[in-house]
């Protein structure tokens, strides 16, 4: 079976409720298991702190309507490891969406540590009161390393992804690391987690776009960068990013996350043939994807139709980065309240 087609059958079998274990291998499933519960004692206990919450007010002076933006997910998303809120992947996200909008942006951070797909519904109806204009979502290692079958994680995100649209709001996942590359998961792991994770990633992006929303690939958590330097973008249990880490990690999202909000920078609306990019099937698209980290899918149409024979047509896009934006401290919502009562007073005076 070829690598489209198997995750096109993953996510067919999430859809349909399958349990996914023939398209993965008993075997494989078994061996897995076994070596999740040595690489978790290796890794250890998560015994720091948690992350700063990033919830709230980012742009002070910038003007209004806000943009508000809920982040879920894992520590991925979390910013587990980090001591200071400037350093945490939605400090860095708001920050660099606001320069970038040159809009106010408010943050509600909704991610916990040690979160798995079916963690995402309880967070949701946490988020959706809150009216947000766009979700951003990492999740998929912690199912890897609970050896969660991924037709169970692939219909958790489907059905959280279909109540956010359903709902008004943009959604973009981050789908599922490489985890062939992270260090604690020794051989033979190492060798079936990296097909496990990038299955995996390939059967969120047919589920997620399926569903109205967009993907980006993280891949080998980011690029090659994380294997020539894992003591730099790596923290100091060769599990979670670093600071460093999280900048890469947000570097790649937020092109995404301005795309969904429509704000695509003038001259980048269509795919571009030289840098790669075009329109695909699904499938096809899935796992070029997955081969290729910061690799954008949303769905398209051609003559009118959303689908070929081989499925949804999607565009496949490699978003030009931005310059990195400084992460700074949310403001409180007493701070908030001055500078917009200080922006009223400016505008009728």
């Amino acid at each position: 079976m070829g690598k489209a087609a198997a995750a096109r059958k993953l996510a067919s079998a999430a859809a349909f409720g399958g349990g996914g274990l023939s398209v993965l291998g008993a075997g494989l499933y078994g061996v897995l298991t076994l070596e999740a519960r040595m690489a978790r004692r290796t890794i250890g206990t998560l015994r720091e702190l948690p992350p700063p919450d990033a919830t709230g007010w980012y742009g002070r002076g910038r003007p209004g309507p806000a943009i508000k933006i809920a982040l879920l997910g894992d520590s991925s998303a979390a910013g587990y490891g980090v001591g200071r809120v400037e350093e945490t992947p939605g400090a860095l996200l708001a920050s660099g969406l606001a320069v970038r909008a040159d809009r106010r942006v408010h943050l509600r951070e909704l991610a916990v540590v040690g979160a798995q797909s079916s963690d995402l519904g309880s967070q949701i109806d946490r988020a959706l009161p809150t009216g947000p204009d766009v979700a951003v979502i990492l999740i998929g290692a912690n199912d890897v390393t609970h050896t969660v079958l991924p037709s169970h994680s692939v219909r958790q995100l489907s059905e959280g992804v279909r109540r956010l649209r359903e709902a008004g709001v943009g959604v973009v996942v981050g789908t599922c690391p490489d985890l062939g590359t992270v260090k604690p998961i020794a051989p033979p792991l190492k060798q079936v987690a990296r097909a496990w994770s990038r299955r995996l990633a390939a059967a969120q992006t047919i589920a997620v776009v399926e569903e109205g929303g967009r993907t980006v690939s993280l891949g080998s958590i980011l690029g090659p960068e994380f294997a020539a330097a894992p003591a730099i973008l790596f923290g100091p249990d060769q599990f979670h990013p670093s600071a460093d880490g999280y900048r890469r990690l947000v570097t790649v999202l937020l092109p995404s996350a301005l795309a969904a909000l429509g704000l695509v920078p003038e001259g980048e609306e269509q795919p571009e043939a030289f840098r790669g990019e075009g329109v695909l099937p699904i499938a096809t698209a899935a796992v070029q994807a997955v081969n290729r980290p910061g690799t954008e899918l949303d769905g398209t149409e051609i003559a009118g139709a959303r689908r070929g024979v081989r499925g949804l047509w999607v565009e496949l896009r490699h978003r030009r980065s931005h310059p990195e934006t400084p992460g700074e401290a949310p403001e409180s919502e007493s701070e908030n309240s001055e500078a917009a009562a200080s922006s009223e007073a400016a505008a009728t005076s």
